[in-house]
């Protein structure tokens, strides 16, 4: 592993320009221009397999080597027919015969291998100049002649639609798709991203773009195995469609941070010591000719900048909408936390339980004020209307009582609350002498009526309200007994 570790891993360390004067360049799998550094080596037998698929092996090579296969094709082929036509006349004795009304040769008017190489070219060209031509006492000039059209028809086929096929790659249109040269890290609605823009020099629309991302770096698996150039999907909208592009305009092309992309726990310090590359592809059609069009970059940690943002590049015009390339490329500071997606949640998550338990401790007590009241209000929905009504003055008591005796069960009383008991008592007071008078307005209520339930009634709120002094702290019902005499 150490020598694929050595030939992949070492190699594939410093990216794009050095940070610093001891870093080299290393090699790109992807070069900006969208071509891809790789080579194919010692292939062995495996090389017939290109011979096998002889039309594509031509029309990948270089248009140098094109233009030579196909020169070379014609030439040989124009000196073999004429070197067999040649061959006709020798063998017949047409070249020392004079050619006139009593001898009649296979072809006339061919004495050198110069005339027979002219009459090979008028025939395939069907130029047909008329002073060389085939006789009708020449069999072996007429099978020559249908082999060479056949043959002629073939090779004109072949390599003609090679060059058709290869003038006709939609390689060239990619020259006019652009790709900022460096793409950037900054907050988008509330959320880390990573960008990068695109653009389309034509007026001619790509039907059907598409972009996607690639992010090629090295690892090692658990098990120990190293992966060399390991490639991981960039997530860029798929799921939501935004990975389809309208290309009439640049395009800013955005790639959220979060848990499940693979720069989660990148932050602005370990870019410095990050290496990777990211791959972006667009594909769509070419909307003149129809077919299929793919233009390639990349991005290597060193062409990411964090805490930037690109530059407004659309302006409204009279009547229309101007796009000014000028700015295509630049970019300007915007305040970006240096800190991962990861490190943040984290903080977020160890701030959050300092405040969560003081509510449960609110809530909590809520909910024991709320049990201890149940039995007041049930005994004061018992009570006629007019009861109701005086009763409902001293609903704050029992409230406050209770929040007192609760927080004096629990042991929680403090200075402060001590304070706050002196404040409130001599509201108890107060409340004391109207529940006095409550309880004999009571009594003289019970009395006129006939029903017998209602004279219940006023003792179950002596009752309740002998519980609730009891639950009182000590210094508070001291405080309330001096203030009653």
């Amino acid at each position: 592993m150490s020598v694929v570790c050595r030939k992949f891993g070492d190699e594939y360390q410093a990216v794009g320009p050095a940070r610093s004067g001891t870093r080299r360049e290393r090699q790109r799998f992807v070069d900006k221009n969208g071509r891809c550094n790789v080579q194919h080596g010692n292939l062995g037998g495996e090389s017939s397999r290109y011979l096998s698929d002889l039309f594509t092996t031509l029309v990948d090579l270089k248009w140098r080597w094109n233009l030579l296969i196909f020169l070379l094709t014609y030439t040989i082929a124009w000196l073999v027919m004429a070197s067999m036509w040649w061959g006709i006349a020798y063998l017949r004795g047409d070249l020392h015969q004079p050619h006139d009304d009593a001898y009649s040769p296979c072809v006339a008017n061919v004495y050198n291998f110069p005339s027979a190489f002219l009459f090979f070219i008028e025939t395939e060209a069907t130029i047909g100049y008329g002073h060389r031509y085939i006789t009708e006492r020449c069999p072996e000039g007429i099978v020559l002649f249908l082999f060479q059209s056949l043959l002629g028809s073939i090779v004109d086929a072949f390599l003609i639609g090679c060059m058709f096929i290869k003038m006709s790659q939609p390689k060239k249109r990619a020259e006019t798709l652009m790709f900022s040269r460096a793409a950037v890290i900054s907050q988008r609605d509330g959320k880390l991203c990573l960008m990068f823009r695109v653009g389309n020099l034509r007026n001619s629309h790509m039907v059907s773009a598409q972009i996607r991302c690639k992010l090629i770096k090295s690892r090692q698996t658990p098990e120990g195995e190293f992966l060399p150039l390991d490639q991981c999907e960039l997530d860029v909208g798929f799921g939501t469609g935004a990975d389809q592009l309208f290309l009439v305009s640049p395009l800013t092309i955005c790639h959220e941070i979060n848990s499940k992309s693979p720069f989660f726990c990148l932050s602005q310090r370990s870019l410095r010591s990050e290496q990777f590359e990211i791959v972006v592809i667009l594909e769509g059609i070419v909307e003149t000719t129809g077919m299929t069009c793919q233009a390639r970059t990349s991005y290597t940690e060193d062409e990411v900048l964090w805490g930037h943002r690109f530059l407004p590049v659309m302006s409204l015009e009279d009547g229309f909408f101007r796009v000014d390339y000028s700015q295509f490329h630049a970019t300007f500071e915007v305040p970006t936390p240096p800190y991962s997606v990861k490190e943040q949640e984290e903080n977020l998550s160890l701030s959050s339980p300092l405040i969560s338990p003081v509510d449960n401790n609110k809530t909590r007590r809520e909910q024991v004020c709320s049990f201890d009241c149940i039995d007041i209000t049930g005994e004061k929905n018992k009570l006629p209307v007019k009861l109701q009504k005086i009763s409902s003055r001293k609903e704050d008591l029992p409230t406050i009582a209770l929040k007192m005796s609760s927080s004096n069960a629990e042991k929680t009383c403090s200075t402060g609350d001590l304070l706050k008991i002196q404040e409130i008592s001599p509201i108890f007071g107060d409340d004391k002498i109207q529940l006095n008078t409550l309880k004999i307005n009571t009594k003289a209520l019970t009395q006129s009526t006939s029903n017998l339930e209602l004279q219940k009634k006023p003792s179950s709120m002596r009752t309740l309200e002998m519980k609730l002094e009891d639950n009182l702290p000590a210094k508070l019902r001291k405080m309330n007994s001096d203030r009653l005499s």
